[in-house]
């Protein structure tokens, strides 16, 4: 049996706040408490209100704060000698890192985060950076090196009736699944995944879930229908909590499933959405997905071979820098879609509709 989902990066005297408390709350009391315990010179309670701020602050899609917010974090933790406070700190920075396309740098932060956490005894720390070393290798294709971390984290988080960890473990091994083309097991853990998470009131959670049925649904069943609910039940979701990468991303999905409809200038329009919102918030990696998504739909609509070509170039380049594996995979597969040849020029890439 799984409990009601928490929020264990909301601590100190903000443990009171919900895994769907919206995020402008989250920020607002953070920054309360964390003024409060500046005056009081409490180090200790600076770093865990800090991490809140820290963490509402990423989600909001506020690069800059939120980075210079898990800096002062991580400062105030080793001022009051807090070794777990140091690692959740360092989880924050991680995963800033990863968001932020930066992966061999969130590789490093995570990795310190999880060895912290097991030095000072805090196995939740540990478990979240371990999970997050999973999710960047997942995102850059890796899938043979953290398959096997997902599932042990999954044993564990079931072990322990962690909803929230269940519910992420089992996302990001369907998106596996799915993105070696096993939609059937691929549907039944996304399935797995929203019900634990509803049950558990883990609305985020849900969300994300949702979205992975819908992008199943679309090219498994081809029902494009069925798909854009899913995605407008996720979106009332992330808008209610202020999930700005979660709504970019669906925005993103929704562009994926008219664009398998031939919905082509549909399509266009959420990527252009979807890419807006992602270059607000400097997130790289959605970003370079939205443009592949764009620079198809264009092509579609009359866009010029020449222009298209050389922007699959461009975009194989950037999947390069990021550290993405097998993008190679996703522009030799939009230039045999489009009858455009590969000149070469594109020599890398990513993961498919990675979260």
């Amino acid at each position: 049996m799984y409990g009601k989902a928490f929020a264990p990066e909301y601590q100190g005297a903000l443990t009171t706040l919900s895994v769907n408390s919206s995020l402008t709350d989250v920020l607002a009391a953070g920054t309360e408490q964390l003024r409060a315990a500046e005056r009081a010179g409490k180090p200790g309670e600076v770093a865990r209100s800090g991490l809140a701020v820290a963490e509402a602050q990423r989600r909001l899609g506020r690069v800059a704060d939120a980075d210079r917010a898990w800096k002062a974090s991580y400062r105030a933790a080793r001022e009051a000698e807090d070794v777990g406070a140091m690692a959740w700190a360092l989880w924050s920075g991680g995963t800033l890192a990863r968001q932020r396309g930066a992966l061999p740098l969130a590789r490093r932060l995570l990795q310190l985060a999880a060895d912290l956490g097991e030095r000072g005894g805090d196995i939740v720390v540990r478990g979240y950076s371990l999970a997050g070393l999973a999710e960047t290798g997942r995102i850059q294709g890796d899938y043979e090196a953290v398959g096997r971390l997902h599932e042990q984290l999954l044993a564990e988080a079931r072990r322990r009736g962690e909803a929230r960890h269940t519910v992420w473990a089992l996302e990001g091994i369907a998106q596996m699944h799915r993105n070696t083309g096993d939609y059937d097991t691929a549907y039944a853990l996304f399935e797995e995944s929203a019900e634990i998470a509803a049950r558990a009131e883990d609305r985020r959670g849900h969300a994300w879930a949702l979205r992975g049925l819908a992008d199943v649904v679309s090219v498994r069943d081809g029902d494009t229908e069925r798909a854009l609910e899913l995605l407008s039940e996720a979106e009332t979701t992330c808008r209610a909590m202020r999930l700005s990468s979660a709504l970019a991303y669906n925005h993103k999905m929704r562009g994926n499933v008219l664009y398998r409809a031939g919905r082509y200038a549909e399509a266009r329009a959420l990527y252009e959405q979807a890419l807006a919102e992602f270059r607000e918030m400097s997130e790289p990696r959605g970003e370079a997905l939205s443009r592949l998504g764009l620079a198809k739909s264009l092509a579609r609509l009359g866009r010029d071979r020449g222009e298209t070509a050389a922007e699959l170039a461009e975009l194989a380049g950037t999947l390069e820098r990021i550290g993405l594996q097998h993008a190679r995979k996703m522009v030799a597969r939009a230039h045999e879609e489009l009858g455009i040849p590969d000149t070469g020029l594109a020599l890398a890439g990513a993961t498919e509709a990675a979260r």
